[in-house]
């Protein structure tokens, strides 16, 4: 269970994730996950990374990741970001009722800093803050595959133009 801290009728409204998640969509609201340490370990391979996409999940800031679930996110269009080392959300206070905004998402490139601005909300002081973390795209190919949404919308693009 998770609480559903968009605007309208459902505000603070109890609900599963998955509910959570499809009001986010219908509203508009991409989301991002918070994760510790080895974030993707004991995952069952691509389906790990399937359902946080269809859970409308554009990116994840990790503290690590595990080595083939990383790639498996990128191959999904999901961004992997990772805290830089000695940060994690405790340690910059982050506790998940923030909005976030990836700042550079335009310019992020394999291993570069992106810059992150997390505002608090109203009820909190609504305080604005920014902290630095690092692209997890590792190879020009993840790159290549994540501007296209992912490795399926990058193949098909592939084959339309060679058909063309």
């Amino acid at each position: 269970m998770t609480t559903y801290l968009g605007k309208g009728p459902q505000a603070g409204k109890q609900m599963t994730i998955f509910d959570a998640s499809m009001q986010y969509q219908a509203d508009g609201v991409p989301l991002m996950v918070i994760a510790g340490k080895e974030y993707g370990t004991g995952s069952s391979r691509d389906w790990a990374a399937k359902g946080p996409k269809l859970l409308g999940i554009r990116a994840v800031i990790a503290e690590s990741f595990e080595r083939i679930h990383r790639s498996n996110l990128v191959g999904m269009g999901v961004l992997p970001l990772q805290f830089k080392a000695g940060e994690s959300a405790a340690t910059l206070g982050l506790t998940g009722t923030e909005t976030f905004e990836i700042v550079n998402v335009l310019h992020i490139g394999t291993g570069t800093d992106v810059t992150i601005k997390a505002v608090s909300p109203e009820k909190e002081g609504g305080k604005a803050r920014e902290f630095t973390v690092l692209s997890r795209i590792d190879t020009p190919n993840e790159l290549e595959y994540y501007r296209h949404g992912g490795i399926l919308p990058y193949v098909m693009r592939q084959l339309n133009k060679a058909g063309a």
